[in-house]
């Protein structure tokens, strides 16, 4: 009765307020730790609920310097002087502070927060019933428990709802989310999440819902006390302390919490990330930081920042990109370096197998040995760990850190023969010198530490640590401590730093530079910033060291030999090079000493000479006019007589194209295949007689055609009734031409003429692979061995339009019907109408238009209309698993016809009846490795999520490897059945009517 009252129109204010102090007074006399739907919780500034052993109380609250800015239902511990709060129920919407608000149960068996009015600020979103026999109760745990008192089912907890707070007793799903405060004073969600990886043993922290801010197994990992609290006390060991927590700070740091006694205090007993290179990919790739340095990040050697004013502001988030685009044909060791997780392992390879093994791609960016010393157990072999993917997330000098071998390019980091080797991750430039074979003389002030890595600037009276070098300014940064220089550089009598040229000291720590990019002066620590003057003329000890300095030679000046500039050259110290200098070249002599008789004679030459120039100009220019209107007229009898090699330049067809407004105005881009003409198509293809009919696609049909001098052609004519549109047409046109792969068909040509759209292909004799392995006679003709070659031959020609082509391109329609096979059985992907190029930066696109073919698409693209590599991967993934097994994956196996192949490929892996899935024909001529290995990569590339699929790069090397150790697969998508009501358009004919939730109209299957 009480809450029904409560929740009455304000016109019944007076008996409201008798209600509140009836309650009140009853309140006063006990305490409580429970809410019965006839025993409600008042916002009267008294009553709250205390857990039974008073460790907890709910109530309400205002955060501290909080004022007028609403209230809000927490739970915090009782007793302590300063309150800490655990969990919030309306932290997203508080309650006004001049409205009385209440926690109740109400009729619909829910819990609500409600004002006066019966306006509702919170409730717990169950299911409607009844509040029969409903208690909500504040545990000594902290839960909050709202539980049928009669079953003792427990309908809604605080533990599965959490705040920023994870207290002993919660269970760590991957369902739950710790959000942090927006500030100390306002609980609202803020910008960092907490939560369980992908990974279930590993954990996470989002910034903004999105960005992956940290990661335990990519950092300093998880301190043990908080790995305990978060795997639900399996151990049980606890810091000293009554009371612990884990908190998601606002500030973007998983904190470990436990409480002093002693002390009165919270203690944080672990925390993360820890620094500031533990944030993920915090100096992004090829980046390398160093939390002792003022400015964190610096590009690893032979590497320059993508974007250096970004980066010079302090936002590494671009990275590092290589300085040129040669491969790699050194190594640089960098000693103690932590990195992301290698991409490949190999089994059996000791260090100098490795480093040959990394070298045989460019795509290798670095590798590490395991030699037999760091074996687990004895009998173990060596092993192989390489990056083929960009580097993230280094730091430098970490204790458990790899020796890494980086693969660079030695002209990156040697610019010349005088250039002192690298010391870890620091390029020393010339004339810097760490040694006496190397640099200059004058500058051999540097040391480098092999042990660290570390460079160190050596004066008279101690040595400095160097932070950083910037060649392009001609400085570099030392690391002082404050005492010992900061506050002696303004004494008369004592200056510690005392430098003599060629260095000199340009700034004076942080406070003279305004550097507020880090916190190293809060611990005594400041950066000088030193800059060296222009060096000389590089030594020498014979001709052969002068080779880096053209127009030099080794001689010796003034008692000193080093590589001087030649006659007419004078040495320029900023480029570091002889130039020519024109004020020491001979001048030409003058006339006016001549004689006049010679001067005649002279110009008489001249004059013939331009003369003679001119006749013969003119000679040339007739002749060439005579030779192309000859080539001319003999090309039009050509063409008349063979006019299947009539064609016309593609930049001149384009142009005709756009002033017949055909194409847009940002279309206007050069087509770098032949236009060929409409009657010698009709005339190759018997007008488009069934006779030469290939077969019908989703396009429209093919047709075999025969130009006169006898070449074979394929003839791809864009049906009218087809969905595919002349932007489709164009994209396959402009696309297909500027790609050459031995695993990518061919495009000869193209026509448009009035209302026909038609392609010219190189001509495939054995059609397309769907056509054998889904035929149980001609599949006969495919053995193992041919079976993975052309699984080999569609991931390169993949890997090529994903990476090593000169455009980046996602194909988004990858099918065995659009893998053709030439004479020799070897695999050519088609049809690129739905391809799109990406930037090189690019990671996935989005669209409202979904269009491919069912059973290919991947969830994400099917579903959401998002595609990136990993699409294309996916469509990989399913293509092996029918080239394997001669099973489309848009039909039913087993007893249960909802089974698809995927489905059904998974169940066997779970089995380990692996090879039950494979095409019965191959029995006597399959390699059982290969087949596994085959299956491994196919589940692995169909995987839900498209992080945990492999790239195309990853699965080549997996597929070609022996001795590589391949990943355990995750349930792939798919198995249990989703609705694809949404997005997708078929390029083939679909299976089942579908909705689409992004066209205005079903698209017409391709």
């Amino acid at each position: 009765m009480i809450r029904r009252k409560f929740m009455v129109p304000v016109s019944a204010t007076h008996m409201l307020s008798a209600i509140f102090f009836f309650l009140c007074s009853i309140l006063c006399c006990s305490a409580r730790d429970t809410i019965t739907p006839d025993n409600l919780l008042i916002d009267d500034g008294r009553g709250t609920l205390v857990s039974a052993n008073q460790t907890f109380e709910l109530g309400f609250f205002s955060p501290k310097e909080r004022f007028n800015n609403g209230k809000y239902i927490g739970i915090w511990y009782y007793g302590l002087e300063e309150r800490t709060v655990v969990w919030v129920a309306n932290r997203a919407n508080p309650l006004p502070d001049d409205s009385v608000g209440a926690l109740a149960i109400a009729d619909d068996g829910n819990l609500k927060l409600v004002n006066e009015s019966g306006a509702a600020y919170w409730f717990t979103n169950l299911g409607s019933s009844s509040s029969m026999g409903r208690v909500a109760k504040l545990m000594d745990s902290g839960n909050f428990v709202l539980s049928d008192n009669r079953s003792g089912e427990i309908l809604w907890q605080s533990f599965k709802n959490p705040t920023d707070t994870f207290l002993p007793g919660m269970i760590m799903e991957r369902s739950l989310t710790l959000t942090s405060w927006v500030s100390p004073v306002d609980p609202a969600p803020g910008s960092y999440t907490f939560q369980q990886d992908d990974d279930k043993d590993q954990y996470i922290i989002l910034k903004d819902s999105v960005v992956r801010y940290w990661r335990s197994e990519e950092s300093e990992g998880m301190g043990s006390a908080a790995a305990e609290l978060l795997s639900n006390f399996i151990k049980t060991r606890k810091p000293t302390g009554s009371y612990t927590r884990l908190v998601m700070n606002f500030t973007g740091e998983i904190r470990y919490l436990g409480w002093d006694n002693y002390m009165e205090d919270w203690s944080a007993f672990w925390w993360a990330p820890q620094d500031r290179c533990s944030v993920l990919n915090a100096c992004g790739n090829f980046g390398s930081c160093n939390v002792n340095n003022d400015f964190m990040c610096k590009c690893l050697p032979g590497f320059e920042p993508k974007s250096l004013e970004r980066w010079t502001n302090g936002d590494f988030s671009d990275g590092c990109s290589k300085k040129t685009t040669l491969c790699g044909d050194t190594f640089l060791i960098l000693k103690m370096i932590k990195v992301r997780k290698y991409d490949i392992e190999l089994s059996g390879k000791n260090e100098s197998e490795c480093r040959r093994e990394c070298l045989k791609t460019c795509r290798c960016k670095a590798y590490v040995g395991v030699e037999t010393r760091q074996r687990d157990r004895a009998g173990t072999p060596p092993k192989c760990r390489i990056w083929s993917e960009d580097l993230g997330s280094l730091q430098e000098y970490n204790t458990d850190g790899y020796n890494l071998s980086l693969c660079v390019a030695k002209s990156d980091i040697e610019s010349t023969v005088r250039n002192c080797e690298t010391c870890g991750t620091n390029l020393i430039p010339y004339p810097l010198s760490t040694g006496p074979n190397c640099g200059d003389p004058m500058y051999f002030s540097f040391r480098c530490d092999n042990a660290t890595d570390q460079v160190w600037f050596a004066l008279p009276n101690g040595r400095y640590r160097v932070t950083s070098i910037t060649p392009e300014r001609s400085k570099f940064l030392i690391q002082v401590n404050d005492i010992d220089n900061c506050e002696a550089r303004n004494s008369q009598d004592k200056k510690i730093l005392q430098l003599n040229p060629p260095f000199r000291i340009a700034s004076w720590c942080n406070a003279d530079t305004g550097n507020s990019r880090s916190s190293m002066s809060m611990k005594g620590q400041y950066e000088i910033e030193i800059t060296w003057d222009p060096p000389p003329e590089p030594v020498c000890n014979s001709a052969t060291d002068c080779k880096d300095w053209p127009n030099s030679s080794c001689r010796t000046q003034n008692r000193t030999t080093r590589c001087f500039c030649n006659q007419n050259f004078k040495w320029n110290s900023s480029s570091l090079n002889c130039t020519q200098d024109g004020g020491n070249l001979a001048e030409p002599p003058t006339l006016a000493n001549q004689k006049s008789s010679s001067s005649s004679s002279a110009l008489v030459v001249v004059v013939g000479i331009v003369i003679a120039v001119v006749v013969v100009a003119l000679l040339c220019i007739i002749g060439c006019i005579a030779y192309f209107r000859k080539r001319t007229i003999s090309k039009r009898e050509e063409n008349r007589t063979n006019p299947g090699l009539h064609l016309y330049h593609s930049e001149s067809r384009v142009k005709d194209l756009i002033d017949s407004e055909q194409f847009k105005e940002d279309d206007k881009k050069g087509i770098d295949v032949p236009f060929f003409n409409l009657e010698d198509i009709l005339a190759a293809t018997d007008h488009f007689s069934d006779a030469n009919k290939l077969g019908q696609g989703g396009f429209g049909p093919v047709y075999k055609g025969k130009f006169p001098e006898g070449r074979e052609i394929a003839v791809k004519r864009l049906s009218r009734a087809s969905g595919q549109g002349l932007q489709e047409f164009k994209n396959e046109v402009v696309l297909i031409a500027k790609l050459q792969h031995r695993n990518l068909v061919r495009l000869l040509g193209y026509c448009i003429e009035g209302d026909e759209k038609i392609l010219l292909y190189e001509y495939m004799p054995n059609k397309s692979l769907d056509s054998f392995i889904f035929d149980r006679t001609l599949c006969l003709l495919l053995n193992w061995e041919k079976r993975f070659d052309i699984i080999l031959g569609i991931a390169r020609g993949l890997l090529y339009l994903h990476q090593d082509s000169r455009l980046k391109i996602i194909h988004r329609d990858l099918k065995t019907s659009n893998i053709l096979l030439d004479d020799e059985m070897n695999p050519k992907i088609s049809d690129f109408g739905l391809a799109r190029i990406f930037e090189s930066k690019q990671v996935e696109a989005s669209t409202n238009r979904v269009v491919g073919t069912y059973g290919y698409m991947s969830p994400e693209y099917a579903l959401d209309g998002f595609f990136s590599e990993k699409s294309d991967v996916f469509s990989f993934g399913v293509v092996v698993l029918e080239i394997i097994s001669g099973k489309r994956n848009t039909r039913s196996y087993q007893s249960d016809r909802n089974l698809s192949l995927l489905a059904h490929a998974w169940k066997l892996w779970k089995e380990d009846r692996v090879l039950e899935l494979m095409d019965q024909t191959l029995s006597e001529t399959c390699n059982t490795n290969e087949f596994l290995r085959c299956m491994n990569v196919g589940l692995l590339c169909v995987q839900e999520d498209p992080s945990d699929r492999p790239t195309m790069a990853v699965a080549v090397v997996m597929l070609s490897s022996d001795t590589a150790t391949l990943p355990v697969p995750k349930q792939p998508a798919f198995v249990v059945r989703r609705d694809l009501s949404s997005s997708a358009s078929s390029s083939s004919k679909p299976e089942a009517s579908l909705n689409s939730e992004f066209l205005a109209t079903i698209e017409e299957g391709r």
